[in-house]
């Protein structure tokens, strides 16, 4: 009946004419019609209604079985799970849309999941007309998400541009240690800023999304940091699912340390440092273990970092870093290896100030009493002349003041540096994927990274060694 009452509705303007009736009649036995070959036609996954409105969204691809990469590093990292079975059933409806559509603003995406425009069809027969689905439901083999098709139409998240620069791709290309289709890895230079903020013109992040894309449409994603004055390997994920792999295992080598066995353990994640430090610690080596905290200073104007005695205190975070001795002299540095098998902030620095009581130099924030003591130390001529041959001192575009801050300088910069890593070949990994048992996926090839030294810290190698 209110099949009817539409029909007479549309129609009721015919009736005047002669053949009203069979106009009308005609139109209620196509809408039947119609209605019929929507319930036989089921199997197709839709009905005439949606037919008609196919035009209004915006369809992805079918949901296909794919590695999770958060999984994959968790299980390259040690965690004990089955990457075939949560491949494909940890994938939410938002990171199916991310994946499919990375040029889409995360906000949006967000958004239309609040407005619920998002829906998702069925791959079972039972349930093939598109129903509303939730961002944090579960995908399944054949579901298809439909967007609004208006998402088409926008664009995609504004990033500042700044002019290209052929002396900028030179340098940031330079930077380059190593590249593979699901990695790339960077010598970041001392003074540039990891990831953009308050106050900061350009950041490594935003420079590797210019000139570090090379063929990919996507920019590198960071998955770890590196301290602004610091300098050293930095890791970025070339896909979002090399990018969760690499992160799951930077996070999971801080939370397996607390009950590692750190003698017998295989370290699937190693990071070497090199710093230079004022004094010389007591012994040649060994493991430091003790909590760092976090304390606010100045009514909440600035904050540092600090080892707490009470290790129950809200704040006291678990903090291990292994050293070892590589280098000393009489003029009152000292060369250390360290090894953080943990991931603090600013873990190194203050272990090497406050557990070793030896502050890194030109780290004025946690030895700011020993460089007040710290006499200016003068270079050979022959350490001065090797520094003025170095390449890397000619091209500095950013202002970095690569050619100044060693031990010679009034004010050092400071003396920390990633020089090696080894990690999980991400590569390999990903193309075993789910073909391969748990052994083999802990037994996965590694890739050794190295990064030489800056100029400001080979120059203070070389003054100290002449």
């Amino acid at each position: 009946m209110a099949l009817l009452r539409r029909v007479l509705h549309r129609y009721r303007k015919l009736l005047a004419a002669t053949d009203g009736v069979n106009t009308l009649y005609s139109s209620f036995y196509r809408c039947q019609c119609r209605y019929a070959t929507t319930v036989t036609d089921e199997q197709q996954g839709y009905n005439s209604r949606n037919e008609n409105e196919k035009g209004k969204w915006f369809t992805l691809p079918p949901f296909t079985a794919t590695v999770d990469g958060a999984a994959l590093g968790r299980e390259l990292a040690g965690v004990k799970m089955d990457v075939k079975e949560n491949s494909s059933n940890n994938i939410t409806a938002l990171k199916w849309i991310q994946r499919c559509c990375p040029e889409l603003p995360k906000s949006l995406v967000q958004k239309l999941f609040r407005l619920r425009q998002v829906r998702r069809e069925s791959s079972n027969v039972e349930e093939q007309r598109p129903k509303r689905v939730s961002a944090k439901e579960s995908m399944n083999i054949g579901d298809r998400i439909f967007l609004p098709i208006t998402v088409q139409k926008f664009p995609s998240e504004k990033v500042v541009e700044y002019p290209t620069s052929e002396e900028e791709r030179k340098f940031v290309h330079g930077l380059e240690v190593y590249k593979d289709p699901e990695i790339i890895v960077v010598n970041k230079p001392p003074g540039m800023p990891v990831q953009g903020g308050i106050g900061i013109k350009r950041s490594l992040d935003e420079l590797a999304a210019k000139y570090l894309r090379h063929e990919y449409s996507e920019a590198p994603r960071l998955v770890h940091r590196l301290d602004r004055d610091s300098s050293g390997l930095l890791v970025m994920g070339r896909t979002q699912i090399s990018a969760s792999a690499l992160h799951s295992i930077f996070r999971e080598k801080t939370f397996d340390t607390q009950n590692e066995d750190l003698k017998n353990k295989k370290r699937i994640l190693q990071k070497k440092y090199w710093a230079l430090v004022i004094g010389c610690p007591r012994r040649s080596g060994g493991i430091i273990s003790v909590p760092l905290g976090k304390v606010v200073l100045d009514n909440g104007k600035s904050e540092r970092i600090t080892i707490m005695s009470d290790v129950r205190a809200p704040s006291a975070q678990y903090a291990l870093t292994e050293y070892r001795i590589i280098g000393s002299s009489g003029k009152g540095y000292t060369w250390l290896e360290l090894s953080p098998l943990t991931g603090r902030k600013h873990q190194l620095r203050v272990h090497c100030a406050e557990a070793l009581g030896t502050p890194i130099v030109g780290d004025y924030k946690y030895g700011w009493q020993a460089h007040r003591k710290l006499k200016h130390l003068t270079c050979s001529t022959s350490a001065l002349n090797q520094g003025m041959q170095n390449p890397r001192q000619k091209t500095d575009p950013f202002s970095l003041r690569l050619g100044n801050g060693s031990i010679s300088d009034k004010q050092p910069h400071l003396h920390l540096h990633c020089k090696e890593m080894v990690l999980p070949n991400i590569f390999l990994a990903l193309q075993q994927g789910q073909a391969v048992s748990d052994a083999d996926l802990v037994d996965v090839e590694s890739i050794k990274l190295v990064a030489p030294l800056p100029f400001h810290m080979q120059k203070s190698w070389d003054c100290l060694s002449s």
